[in-house]
Formats: structure tokens, C-alpha cells, sequence
């Protein structure tokens, strides 16, 4: 039988993330199945708990968010391949939609409880893991803007951040090598993703698979302004890909530059400065999905 240490975050969806996961924690004890609760402080504390859990040979659970399963998919694959499971809490949980999760507390027990292990693929930027995606120019604006405001719903708060984002913004010359080719382009963002799902719902990149061991680039060149509110309509539905300032290619390996400083995110959070280089790492996390 499976031994579980659920990272809770107290602060994942507005302080909702402990009263979510009680039901669920009360039926996996039930089933007689070891089961410890630990709160995270920051994200080097939840690597560090989920460190000392995966040398406990623990399913690592993450009760939280994003950035949260982030941390926790970093020490699973530290560890040498403990297995991941999910409880979605937070305000975007955009990696537990697009492995289809249960959004029951007796779906997710059961889960956890008997699910199915399955093998994806994630991105490493300089080190750090990121089972999503990482995406710079106007989104990684608007994440900063996300980040700094908890107090409005989730959905109306990803909506409306790209549009203050927007406001401000000037186009950037990213220079980009993909697997050894080099290429300069003037545009809006640049996403680099493995689930292609972000934003709260957005199919920012929807031909991306998680298991298919390769790294999906998505480049919005340079357009006005006012064409990036109509862009981020359409990329709820994913046909904004149809656009012509929309280029798609993949690769293993990417190494991405700009001519001016900005926000590196991937799954949430803010994770460096350009340059990064970011590699796709297939196969590389153990997780509880259907």
C-alpha cells in the first residue's frame, strides 16, 4: 500500500488548500493507508519537505497550486522518480486540468489511493523543473501582475492582467536557438511549453503533449497592441495559432535571449532573467493521472 506526505500551502487558494484536503486525507486514512500532513513555508521549505518525504519512499502530494506541484515535480525527480500526486487548489491549477484529474474529493482519494503511475516529460530551466510551461514577453508581465494581487478571483484576475500588462508594453528582439539553429524575431511572447495549457484555461499551445518528448515554441510576432486583447480571446479556444504573427515549431533545447531584461515564468512563478536556456527532459516525472 501506498505511504502519502501531503505539502499543503497555506495560502493556495485564498487559505482554502488545508479545508480541501481534510475530506481527502480522512478517506485515504480510512482505507488504512499511512498518510502525514506537513504546511510549506516557502518554496526552498516545500523542496525540502518533499526531499525528506521522497527518501521515506512517500508519494510526494501537492496541495496547492501551480507553482506549488512546480517544487514538489522537482524533488520527485531529484529523488530519482518518486511518485507525484496532485490536489489542485490554487487559482490557476492549469497542470491538473490538462492530466484531467478528478475534481471530487472521493475522485482524488481514489487516485491517489490505486491511480495509475504515469511517466511525463518536463522542462528544465537552468536547473529548475517545470512541468508546464515557461513563457516570456507580455504573459510574464502579466504573471508579475498576477502574483501581486490575492485578492480577486482567479478567473477575472488572468483575464484582465494581460490587458493592464499590455498597456505598457513594447515588442521585444528575442534571439532564439533551438537546437543549434539561431533565429531573431521582433514580437510580443515567446512561450517554450510541455502542457500548452496556462492562464487559467488558456490552450496557449494546443498541439503540446506532455508525454511526447519534445519541446513545443510558440512565437507571437510583432503586431499592435490592441490585436494581442482579440489574440488572447482566441487562445481560450486555441485557434489563435491560425493568426499570422502565430509561428509553432519544437525542439529539445532552447536557449532564449532578449534585447532588453524581462521576467522568466514558468507554471506561476517568476524563475530568472533572459538569458535562460531550457531543455525538455523527457520522461523524467512519476505521476498519479488517469
Amino acid at each position: 500500500m501506498r505511504s502519502f506526505t501531503a505539502l499543503v500551502n497555506p495560502v493556495s487558494g485564498g487559505g482554502r488548500a488545508a479545508r480541501q484536503w481534510a475530506p481527502i486525507a480522512e478517506r485515504i486514512g480510512n482505507a488504512g493507508a499511512p498518510v502525514r500532513e506537513q504546511i510549506t513555508r516557502s518554496r526552498e521549505h516545500a523542496v525540502t519537505l518533499a526531499m525528506a518525504a521522497a527518501a521515506r519512499g512517500d508519494v510526494l502530494v501537492a496541495v496547492g497550486g501551480d507553482g506549488l506541484v512546480r517544487d514538489v515535480a522537482g524533488a520527485a525527480v531529484a529523488s530519482g522518480g518518486t511518485l507525484l500526486g496532485i490536489v489542485p487548489t490554487g487559482r490557476g491549477n492549469d497542470l491538473a486540468r490538462a492530466l484531467r484529474l478528478p475534481t471530487t474529493s472521493d475522485g482524488l482519494a481514489a487516485l491517489l489511493l490505486d491511480g495509475p503511475a504515469k511517466t511525463i516529460d518536463v522542462l528544465d530551466i537552468n536547473g529548475t523543473i517545470v512541468p508546464g510551461n515557461v513563457y516570456v514577453g507580455i504573459d510574464s508581465v502579466a504573471n508579475r501582475i498576477i502574483n501581486g494581487n490575492r485578492w480577486m478571483p482567479g478567473a477575472l484576475l488572468y483575464r484582465l492582467a494581460p490587458i493592464r500588462a499590455i498597456s505598457t508594453w513594447k515588442a521585444a528582439t528575442y534571439t532564439i536557438r533551438a537546437d543549434g539553429v539561431t533565429t531573431t524575431v521582433k514580437g510580443h511572447m515567446v512561450v517554450l511549453a510541455n502542457s500548452g495549457a496556462y492562464g487559467h484555461g488558456l490552450q496557449i499551445v494546443p498541439p503540446a503533449r506532455l508525454d511526447d518528448g519534445l519541446l513545443d515554441v510558440l512565437i507571437v510576432g510583432d503586431v499592435p497592441r490592441r490585436a494581442i486583447v482579440s489574440f488572447m480571446r482566441e487562445a481560450e479556444h486555441g485557434t489563435h495559432i491560425n493568426r499570422p504573427e502565430v509561428s509553432m515549431s519544437t525542439a529539445h533545447e532552447v536557449t532564449l535571449s532578449a534585447d532588453r531584461p524581462l521576467p522568466v515564468c514558468g507554471d506561476g512563478d517568476e524563475l530568472a532573467h533572459l538569458p535562460v536556456t531550457v531543455r525538455l527532459r523527457p520522461g523524467a516525472l512519476r505521476i498519479l493521472a488517469p
